[in-house]
Protein backbone atom coordinates (compact mmCIF):
# COMPACT_ATOMS: atom_id res chain seq x y z
CA UNK A 1 0.00 0.00 0.00
CA UNK A 2 1.32 3.18 -1.27
CA UNK A 3 1.84 6.65 1.16
CA UNK A 4 1.52 9.90 -1.40
CA UNK A 5 2.90 12.34 0.47
CA UNK A 6 2.45 16.34 0.14
CA UNK A 7 3.33 18.76 -2.51
CA UNK A 8 4.45 21.33 -0.34
CA UNK A 9 5.66 23.97 -2.74
CA UNK A 10 7.91 22.24 -4.82
CA UNK A 11 9.04 19.84 -2.11
CA UNK A 12 7.46 16.02 -1.20
CA UNK A 13 6.75 16.43 2.47
CA UNK A 14 5.47 13.17 4.62
CA UNK A 15 3.28 14.56 7.97
CA UNK A 16 2.59 13.24 10.95
CA UNK A 17 -1.09 12.88 10.11
CA UNK A 18 -2.63 10.84 7.46
CA UNK A 19 -6.02 10.10 5.69
CA UNK A 20 -6.78 6.39 4.58
CA UNK A 21 -8.07 6.22 1.32
CA UNK A 22 -10.41 3.40 0.38
CA UNK A 23 -12.76 1.88 -2.91
CA UNK A 24 -15.77 2.78 -1.88
CA UNK A 25 -17.05 0.00 -4.01
CA UNK A 26 -15.02 -2.64 -2.28
CA UNK A 27 -14.17 -1.25 0.89
CA UNK A 28 -10.47 -1.95 0.76
CA UNK A 29 -8.22 0.76 2.13
CA UNK A 30 -6.03 1.24 -1.24
CA UNK A 31 -3.67 3.96 -0.26
CA UNK A 32 -3.28 6.44 2.52
CA UNK A 33 -2.15 10.11 1.86
CA UNK A 34 -0.25 12.54 4.24
CA UNK A 35 -2.47 15.58 5.45
CA UNK A 36 -1.42 18.96 5.85
CA UNK A 37 -2.26 20.70 9.40
CA UNK A 38 -1.36 24.21 9.78
CA UNK A 39 2.28 24.74 9.75
CA UNK A 40 2.52 23.43 6.11
CA UNK A 41 -0.37 25.11 5.29
CA UNK A 42 1.62 28.33 6.84
CA UNK A 43 4.91 26.99 4.79
CA UNK A 44 3.21 26.33 1.39
CA UNK A 45 1.33 30.27 1.65
CA UNK A 46 4.96 31.71 2.53
CA UNK A 47 6.47 29.59 -0.64
CA UNK A 48 3.58 30.96 -2.76
CA UNK A 49 4.70 33.99 -1.73
CA UNK A 50 7.77 33.87 -1.96
CA UNK A 51 7.29 32.84 -6.19
CA UNK A 52 4.50 35.59 -6.76
CA UNK A 53 7.63 37.46 -8.69
CA UNK A 54 8.86 34.70 -10.75
CA UNK A 55 5.11 33.57 -12.11
CA UNK A 56 4.54 37.46 -13.05
CA UNK A 57 7.42 37.82 -14.86
CA UNK A 58 7.31 34.00 -16.14
CA UNK A 59 7.40 34.73 -20.08
CA UNK A 60 3.95 32.88 -22.58
CA UNK A 61 6.17 30.62 -24.22
CA UNK A 62 7.44 29.34 -21.33
CA UNK A 63 3.77 28.87 -19.50
CA UNK A 64 3.03 27.34 -22.88
CA UNK A 65 5.86 24.62 -22.64
CA UNK A 66 5.43 23.85 -19.17
CA UNK A 67 1.67 23.43 -19.33
CA UNK A 68 2.27 21.35 -22.26
CA UNK A 69 4.65 19.18 -20.38
CA UNK A 70 1.85 18.96 -18.01
CA UNK A 71 -0.58 17.30 -20.85
CA UNK A 72 2.16 14.74 -22.19
CA UNK A 73 3.00 13.54 -18.69
CA UNK A 74 -0.60 12.68 -18.15
CA UNK A 75 -1.06 10.94 -21.41
CA UNK A 76 1.90 9.17 -21.14
CA UNK A 77 -0.05 7.66 -17.58
CA UNK A 78 -3.41 7.67 -19.09
CA UNK A 79 -4.05 4.01 -17.76
CA UNK A 80 -2.19 4.67 -14.51
CA UNK A 81 -4.53 7.88 -13.26
CA UNK A 82 -7.60 5.84 -15.38
CA UNK A 83 -7.18 3.17 -12.55
CA UNK A 84 -6.41 5.69 -9.82
CA UNK A 85 -9.57 7.44 -10.29
CA UNK A 86 -11.65 4.51 -10.66
CA UNK A 87 -10.09 2.99 -7.57
CA UNK A 88 -10.39 6.47 -5.26
CA UNK A 89 -13.65 7.55 -6.53
CA UNK A 90 -15.94 4.66 -7.35
CA UNK A 91 -16.11 5.96 -11.07
CA UNK A 92 -16.97 3.00 -14.27
CA UNK A 93 -13.48 3.31 -16.05
CA UNK A 94 -14.96 4.59 -19.06
CA UNK A 95 -16.20 7.88 -17.23
CA UNK A 96 -12.88 7.71 -15.43
CA UNK A 97 -10.88 7.40 -18.84
CA UNK A 98 -12.91 10.57 -20.48
CA UNK A 99 -11.98 12.52 -17.09
CA UNK A 100 -8.26 11.85 -17.69
CA UNK A 101 -8.78 13.01 -21.65
CA UNK A 102 -10.50 15.99 -20.50
CA UNK A 103 -7.74 16.83 -17.84
CA UNK A 104 -4.87 16.85 -20.66
CA UNK A 105 -7.56 18.81 -22.98
CA UNK A 106 -8.08 21.22 -20.13
CA UNK A 107 -4.12 21.99 -20.54
CA UNK A 108 -3.60 22.41 -23.64
CA UNK A 109 -6.54 24.67 -23.77
CA UNK A 110 -4.16 26.49 -21.03
CA UNK A 111 -0.84 26.36 -22.68
CA UNK A 112 -2.66 27.98 -25.76
CA UNK A 113 -4.89 30.65 -23.80
CA UNK A 114 -1.37 31.59 -22.27
CA UNK A 115 -0.35 32.63 -26.07
CA UNK A 116 -2.58 35.32 -25.93
CA UNK A 117 -3.73 37.09 -22.41
CA UNK A 118 -5.89 39.91 -23.07
CA UNK A 119 -4.43 43.33 -24.02
CA UNK A 120 -5.99 46.41 -25.36
CA UNK A 121 -5.34 49.85 -26.83
CA UNK A 122 -7.57 52.19 -25.78
CA UNK A 123 -7.97 55.62 -28.09
CA UNK A 124 -8.32 58.30 -25.35
CA UNK A 125 -8.81 61.24 -28.12
CA UNK A 126 -12.60 60.83 -28.25
CA UNK A 127 -12.88 63.89 -25.79
CA UNK A 128 -11.34 66.68 -26.10
CA UNK A 129 -9.76 66.51 -22.65
CA UNK A 130 -7.76 63.05 -24.31
CA UNK A 131 -6.29 65.22 -26.71
CA UNK A 132 -2.49 63.83 -27.16
CA UNK A 133 -2.81 61.01 -24.97
CA UNK A 134 -3.60 57.12 -25.89
CA UNK A 135 -4.62 54.38 -23.06
CA UNK A 136 -2.93 50.50 -23.01
CA UNK A 137 -4.76 48.15 -20.80
CA UNK A 138 -2.38 44.66 -19.71
CA UNK A 139 -4.21 42.33 -17.13
CA UNK A 140 -1.97 41.19 -14.24
CA UNK A 141 -1.75 38.45 -12.47
CA UNK A 142 -3.81 38.96 -8.93
CA UNK A 143 -1.96 36.86 -6.71
CA UNK A 144 -1.50 33.68 -4.70
CA UNK A 145 -5.02 31.75 -5.50
CA UNK A 146 -6.42 29.17 -3.30
CA UNK A 147 -8.18 26.33 -5.16
CA UNK A 148 -10.39 24.14 -3.30
CA UNK A 149 -12.15 21.05 -5.32
CA UNK A 150 -14.75 18.44 -4.55
CA UNK A 151 -14.62 14.41 -4.29
CA UNK A 152 -16.90 13.91 -7.81
CA UNK A 153 -14.01 14.82 -10.43
CA UNK A 154 -11.12 14.43 -8.17
CA UNK A 155 -8.58 15.01 -11.44
CA UNK A 156 -10.45 17.25 -14.22
CA UNK A 157 -12.22 19.99 -11.88
CA UNK A 158 -8.80 20.30 -9.54
CA UNK A 159 -6.98 21.13 -13.41
CA UNK A 160 -9.82 23.68 -13.73
CA UNK A 161 -7.78 25.63 -11.04
CA UNK A 162 -4.36 24.57 -11.75
CA UNK A 163 -3.65 24.90 -15.17
CA UNK A 164 -5.99 28.69 -15.76
CA UNK A 165 -3.48 29.72 -12.59
CA UNK A 166 -0.26 28.72 -14.47
CA UNK A 167 -1.08 30.53 -17.41
CA UNK A 168 -2.54 33.56 -15.58
CA UNK A 169 0.94 33.50 -13.85
CA UNK A 170 -0.18 32.48 -10.24
CA UNK A 171 1.07 30.65 -7.47
CA UNK A 172 -1.67 28.14 -6.57
CA UNK A 173 -2.69 26.16 -3.09
CA UNK A 174 -5.01 23.42 -4.04
CA UNK A 175 -7.21 21.53 -1.26
CA UNK A 176 -8.23 18.24 -2.80
CA UNK A 177 -11.27 16.34 -1.11
CA UNK A 178 -9.84 14.05 1.08
CA UNK A 179 -11.87 11.83 -0.20
CA UNK A 180 -10.24 11.29 -3.27
CA UNK A 181 -6.74 13.10 -2.84
CA UNK A 182 -4.72 10.33 -5.27
CA UNK A 183 -4.68 11.94 -8.56
CA UNK A 184 -3.59 14.71 -7.71
CA UNK A 185 -1.23 14.29 -5.30
CA UNK A 186 0.14 11.69 -8.56
CA UNK A 187 -0.08 14.56 -10.61
CA UNK A 188 2.39 16.51 -8.64
CA UNK A 189 5.25 14.06 -9.73
CA UNK A 190 4.33 15.62 -13.02
CA UNK A 191 4.47 19.12 -12.11
CA UNK A 192 7.25 18.50 -10.20
CA UNK A 193 9.48 17.90 -13.30
CA UNK A 194 8.68 21.29 -14.95
CA UNK A 195 10.51 24.60 -14.55
CA UNK A 196 7.61 26.24 -12.92
CA UNK A 197 9.12 28.33 -9.54
CA UNK A 198 9.12 26.24 -6.42
CA UNK A 199 6.53 27.46 -4.07
CA UNK A 200 3.98 28.32 -7.69
CA UNK A 201 2.14 24.94 -6.46
CA UNK A 202 0.99 22.55 -3.59
CA UNK A 203 -1.43 20.21 -3.42
CA UNK A 204 -2.19 19.74 0.29
CA UNK A 205 -4.98 17.52 1.58
CA UNK A 206 -6.26 18.86 4.93
CA UNK A 207 -9.49 19.10 7.07
CA UNK A 208 -11.84 21.40 6.88
CA UNK A 209 -10.58 23.71 10.20
CA UNK A 210 -7.24 23.96 8.64
CA UNK A 211 -8.73 24.61 4.86
CA UNK A 212 -10.09 27.51 6.52
CA UNK A 213 -7.62 29.48 6.85
CA UNK A 214 -7.03 29.93 3.04
CA UNK A 215 -10.19 32.01 2.83
CA UNK A 216 -8.59 34.17 5.96
CA UNK A 217 -5.16 34.40 5.70
CA UNK A 218 -4.26 37.90 4.00
CA UNK A 219 -1.93 36.38 1.53
CA UNK A 220 -4.09 34.99 -0.69
CA UNK A 221 -5.80 36.76 -2.75
CA UNK A 222 -8.61 34.86 -4.43
CA UNK A 223 -10.55 31.58 -3.60
CA UNK A 224 -11.56 29.27 -6.15
CA UNK A 225 -13.97 26.34 -4.87
CA UNK A 226 -16.38 23.85 -6.24
CA UNK A 227 -18.58 22.70 -3.88
CA UNK A 228 -21.87 22.34 -1.71
CA UNK A 229 -23.63 25.81 -1.30
CA UNK A 230 -23.22 25.70 2.31
CA UNK A 231 -19.97 25.99 2.39
CA UNK A 232 -19.59 28.00 -0.65
CA UNK A 233 -21.42 30.87 0.68
CA UNK A 234 -20.65 31.09 4.15
CA UNK A 235 -16.88 30.64 2.40
CA UNK A 236 -17.56 34.13 0.34
CA UNK A 237 -19.17 35.93 3.26
CA UNK A 238 -15.68 35.37 5.21
CA UNK A 239 -13.39 36.19 2.55
CA UNK A 240 -13.31 39.67 3.02
CA UNK A 241 -11.52 41.50 0.37
CA UNK A 242 -10.53 38.48 -1.71
CA UNK A 243 -12.32 37.57 -5.05
CA UNK A 244 -14.37 34.97 -4.73
CA UNK A 245 -15.04 31.91 -7.39
CA UNK A 246 -17.89 29.41 -6.43
CA UNK A 247 -19.27 26.75 -8.48
CA UNK A 248 -21.87 25.47 -6.32
CA UNK A 249 -23.87 22.56 -8.30
CA UNK A 250 -27.57 22.22 -8.94
CA UNK A 251 -30.85 20.40 -9.93
CA UNK A 252 -30.93 20.40 -13.54
CA UNK A 253 -33.81 20.83 -15.49
CA UNK A 254 -34.32 19.13 -19.05
CA UNK A 255 -37.62 20.15 -21.18
CA UNK A 256 -38.38 17.42 -24.06
CA UNK A 257 -40.40 19.30 -26.50
CA UNK A 258 -42.82 17.05 -29.63
CA UNK A 259 -39.77 17.80 -32.24
CA UNK A 260 -37.26 15.98 -30.45
CA UNK A 261 -36.30 12.46 -31.62
CA UNK A 262 -37.19 10.45 -28.50
CA UNK A 263 -34.82 7.58 -28.86
CA UNK A 264 -31.94 10.09 -29.51
CA UNK A 265 -33.53 12.18 -26.19
CA UNK A 266 -33.69 9.18 -24.26
CA UNK A 267 -29.88 7.88 -24.95
CA UNK A 268 -28.81 11.50 -24.13
CA UNK A 269 -30.92 11.52 -20.47
CA UNK A 270 -29.86 8.33 -19.49
CA UNK A 271 -26.18 9.63 -19.80
CA UNK A 272 -27.16 12.87 -17.84
CA UNK A 273 -29.02 10.87 -15.03
CA UNK A 274 -27.23 8.29 -14.23
CA UNK A 275 -23.30 8.31 -15.57
CA UNK A 276 -21.40 8.70 -12.28
CA UNK A 277 -23.82 7.73 -10.79
CA UNK A 278 -25.75 11.17 -11.01
CA UNK A 279 -22.84 12.28 -8.58
CA UNK A 280 -22.10 14.96 -11.42
CA UNK A 281 -23.05 18.92 -10.58
CA UNK A 282 -25.20 19.10 -13.68
CA UNK A 283 -26.54 15.60 -13.56
CA UNK A 284 -29.45 15.69 -15.62
CA UNK A 285 -32.53 15.63 -12.60
CA UNK A 286 -36.12 16.68 -13.55
CA UNK A 287 -37.26 15.78 -16.89
CA UNK A 288 -40.19 17.89 -18.34
CA UNK A 289 -41.57 15.71 -21.19
CA UNK A 290 -44.35 17.45 -23.44
CA UNK A 291 -48.28 15.24 -22.37
CA UNK A 292 -48.01 13.95 -25.98
CA UNK A 293 -44.63 12.21 -25.59
CA UNK A 294 -44.79 11.43 -21.89
CA UNK A 295 -45.70 7.72 -22.30
CA UNK A 296 -43.57 7.29 -24.56
CA UNK A 297 -40.73 8.21 -23.06
CA UNK A 298 -41.33 6.64 -19.94
CA UNK A 299 -41.63 3.54 -21.09
CA UNK A 300 -38.18 3.74 -23.42
CA UNK A 301 -36.05 5.23 -20.66
CA UNK A 302 -37.33 2.69 -18.21
CA UNK A 303 -36.38 -0.03 -20.40
CA UNK A 304 -33.33 1.45 -20.97
CA UNK A 305 -32.41 2.16 -17.43
CA UNK A 306 -32.98 -1.58 -16.50
CA UNK A 307 -30.09 -2.13 -19.10
CA UNK A 308 -27.41 -0.32 -17.66
CA UNK A 309 -24.86 -2.44 -15.51
CA UNK A 310 -23.84 -2.21 -11.99
CA UNK A 311 -21.00 -3.16 -10.67
CA UNK A 312 -17.31 -2.82 -10.23
CA UNK A 313 -15.94 0.49 -11.52
CA UNK A 314 -12.36 -1.63 -12.60
CA UNK A 315 -14.45 -3.10 -15.07
CA UNK A 316 -14.52 -1.52 -18.61
CA UNK A 317 -18.48 -2.90 -18.86
CA UNK A 318 -20.00 -0.98 -15.85
CA UNK A 319 -21.99 1.76 -16.17
CA UNK A 320 -23.32 2.40 -12.47
CA UNK A 321 -20.85 1.71 -9.00
CA UNK A 322 -20.81 2.65 -5.68
CA UNK A 323 -21.69 6.26 -4.38
CA UNK A 324 -18.73 7.80 -2.71
CA UNK A 325 -19.85 6.66 0.72
CA UNK A 326 -22.88 4.33 2.26
CA UNK A 327 -23.76 8.19 4.30
CA UNK A 328 -24.63 9.58 0.98
CA UNK A 329 -26.19 6.65 -0.26
CA UNK A 330 -28.54 6.33 3.15
CA UNK A 331 -29.42 9.79 2.14
CA UNK A 332 -30.69 9.69 -1.64
CA UNK A 333 -32.59 6.04 -0.10
CA UNK A 334 -34.37 8.05 2.16
CA UNK A 335 -35.07 10.78 -0.23
CA UNK A 336 -37.10 8.59 -2.74
CA UNK A 337 -38.73 6.78 0.22
CA UNK A 338 -40.04 9.96 1.29
CA UNK A 339 -40.99 11.16 -2.16
CA UNK A 340 -42.97 7.62 -2.60
CA UNK A 341 -44.67 8.05 0.64
CA UNK A 342 -45.70 11.73 -0.35
CA UNK A 343 -47.56 9.99 -3.23
CA UNK A 344 -44.56 9.72 -5.85
CA UNK A 345 -44.71 6.74 -7.94
CA UNK A 346 -41.37 5.08 -8.16
CA UNK A 347 -41.04 3.43 -11.86
CA UNK A 348 -37.70 1.36 -11.59
CA UNK A 349 -34.55 1.11 -9.14
CA UNK A 350 -33.94 3.03 -5.90
CA UNK A 351 -32.75 -0.33 -4.02
CA UNK A 352 -29.84 0.23 -1.89
CA UNK A 353 -26.78 -2.26 -1.56
CA UNK A 354 -24.23 -0.90 0.65
CA UNK A 355 -23.11 2.14 -1.24
CA UNK A 356 -25.05 1.02 -4.55
CA UNK A 357 -28.02 2.69 -5.31
CA UNK A 358 -29.72 1.07 -8.35
CA UNK A 359 -31.09 4.08 -10.96
CA UNK A 360 -34.38 5.37 -10.00
CA UNK A 361 -36.91 6.58 -11.86
CA UNK A 362 -39.80 8.90 -10.13
CA UNK A 363 -42.84 10.06 -11.35
CA UNK A 364 -45.98 12.18 -9.88
CA UNK A 365 -43.52 13.79 -7.79
CA UNK A 366 -44.11 17.87 -6.25
CA UNK A 367 -42.23 20.44 -6.68
CA UNK A 368 -41.20 20.69 -2.93
CA UNK A 369 -40.07 17.33 -2.63
CA UNK A 370 -36.47 16.88 -2.08
CA UNK A 371 -35.89 15.03 -4.83
CA UNK A 372 -36.80 17.93 -7.33
CA UNK A 373 -35.96 21.27 -4.93
CA UNK A 374 -32.93 20.03 -3.45
CA UNK A 375 -29.35 18.65 -5.56
CA UNK A 376 -30.17 15.10 -5.31
CA UNK A 377 -26.24 14.31 -6.34
CA UNK A 378 -27.40 10.63 -6.85
CA UNK A 379 -29.14 8.45 -9.45
CA UNK A 380 -32.45 9.76 -9.48
CA UNK A 381 -34.37 11.75 -11.58
CA UNK A 382 -37.81 12.84 -12.18
CA UNK A 383 -40.34 12.80 -14.93
CA UNK A 384 -43.01 15.50 -15.14
CA UNK A 385 -45.56 16.04 -18.10
CA UNK A 386 -46.34 19.78 -19.53
CA UNK A 387 -48.43 20.97 -21.40
CA UNK A 388 -47.26 24.60 -23.20
CA UNK A 389 -43.59 25.51 -23.57
CA UNK A 390 -44.14 28.28 -21.31
CA UNK A 391 -44.99 25.87 -19.07
CA UNK A 392 -42.33 23.98 -18.96
CA UNK A 393 -39.89 27.30 -18.50
CA UNK A 394 -41.88 28.25 -15.52
CA UNK A 395 -41.37 24.48 -13.90
CA UNK A 396 -37.37 24.35 -14.83
CA UNK A 397 -36.95 28.04 -13.72
CA UNK A 398 -38.97 26.86 -10.17
CA UNK A 399 -35.21 26.11 -8.39
CA UNK A 400 -33.19 28.01 -6.15
CA UNK A 401 -30.02 26.79 -8.41
CA UNK A 402 -29.46 27.93 -11.93
CA UNK A 403 -26.44 26.01 -13.31
CA UNK A 404 -27.13 24.15 -16.63
CA UNK A 405 -30.81 23.42 -18.32
CA UNK A 406 -31.15 21.52 -21.69
CA UNK A 407 -33.79 21.77 -24.23
CA UNK A 408 -34.82 18.96 -27.02
CA UNK A 409 -36.44 21.36 -29.95
CA UNK A 410 -36.13 21.82 -33.35
CA UNK A 411 -38.21 25.10 -33.40
CA UNK A 412 -35.77 28.60 -33.20
CA UNK A 413 -38.95 29.77 -31.43
CA UNK A 414 -38.29 27.37 -28.74
CA UNK A 415 -34.96 28.05 -28.68
CA UNK A 416 -34.53 31.53 -28.60
CA UNK A 417 -37.21 31.62 -25.81
CA UNK A 418 -35.21 29.30 -23.51
CA UNK A 419 -32.26 31.12 -24.31
CA UNK A 420 -33.83 34.34 -23.02
CA UNK A 421 -35.72 33.08 -20.06
CA UNK A 422 -34.48 30.30 -18.76
CA UNK A 423 -32.50 31.54 -15.54
CA UNK A 424 -29.24 29.59 -15.58
CA UNK A 425 -25.74 29.77 -16.93
CA UNK A 426 -26.09 27.77 -20.11
CA UNK A 427 -29.01 26.44 -21.93
CA UNK A 428 -28.05 23.51 -24.07
CA UNK A 429 -29.98 22.74 -27.19
CA UNK A 430 -30.66 19.28 -27.94
CA UNK A 431 -28.71 17.93 -25.46
CA UNK A 432 -28.65 17.25 -21.37
CA UNK A 433 -27.07 20.21 -19.12
CA UNK A 434 -24.66 17.07 -18.20
CA UNK A 435 -22.73 18.25 -21.40
CA UNK A 436 -19.79 20.43 -20.62
CA UNK A 437 -16.13 20.77 -22.89
CA UNK A 438 -13.68 22.25 -20.82
CA UNK A 439 -13.23 25.85 -22.59
CA UNK A 440 -16.65 26.62 -22.59
CA UNK A 441 -17.76 29.44 -19.74
CA UNK A 442 -19.55 27.35 -16.70
CA UNK A 443 -21.15 28.30 -14.23
CA UNK A 444 -24.69 29.33 -12.88
CA UNK A 445 -26.74 31.80 -10.74
CA UNK A 446 -28.69 31.96 -7.71
CA UNK A 447 -27.35 29.01 -5.47
CA UNK A 448 -25.53 27.05 -8.14
CA UNK A 449 -22.50 29.99 -7.80
CA UNK A 450 -20.55 32.98 -8.54
CA UNK A 451 -18.68 33.62 -11.31
CA UNK A 452 -17.11 31.48 -14.23
CA UNK A 453 -14.98 28.81 -14.72
CA UNK A 454 -13.67 27.14 -18.28
CA UNK A 455 -9.90 28.07 -19.54
CA UNK A 456 -10.50 31.80 -20.95
CA UNK A 457 -12.88 32.35 -18.35
CA UNK A 458 -10.56 31.27 -14.92
CA UNK A 459 -7.80 32.78 -16.55
CA UNK A 460 -9.89 36.91 -16.46
CA UNK A 461 -11.06 35.66 -13.25
CA UNK A 462 -7.67 35.20 -11.79
CA UNK A 463 -6.16 38.54 -13.12
CA UNK A 464 -6.60 42.83 -12.84
CA UNK A 465 -6.39 45.01 -15.30
CA UNK A 466 -4.33 47.70 -15.03
CA UNK A 467 -4.50 50.90 -17.73
CA UNK A 468 -1.44 53.15 -18.78
CA UNK A 469 -2.11 56.49 -20.33
CA UNK A 470 0.74 57.88 -22.02
CA UNK A 471 0.50 61.66 -22.57
CA UNK A 472 2.52 62.54 -26.32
Amino acid sequence: MENFPLYLGGEFVTSAETISVSNPYSGKLIATASKAAIPELDLAIIRAKNSEQKMKKMPSWQKYQILMQIADGIKSKHDDFTRLLASEAAKPWKYASAEVDRAIAVFIAAAEEAKRLPKEYIDIEWTAAGQGREGFVRYFPIGVVAGITPFNFPLNLAVHKIAPAIAAGCPIILKPSSSTPLSMLALAGIINETDLPKGAVSILPMDRITGYKLVTDESIKMITFTGSPAVGWEMKSRAGKKRVALELGGNAGVIVTPTADIEYVVSRCLMGAFSYSGQVCIHAQRIFVHENLIDEFTSLFKQKTLQLIVGDPLDPATDISAMIDEKNAIRVENWIKEAVEAGAKLICGGERSGSIIYPAILTDTKPEMKVNSCEVFGPVVTIVPYTYFDDALKMLNNSDFGLQAGVFTNQIDEMNKAFFELEVGGVIINDVPTFRVDHMPYGGVKDSGFGREGIKYAIMEMMEPRLLVKNY
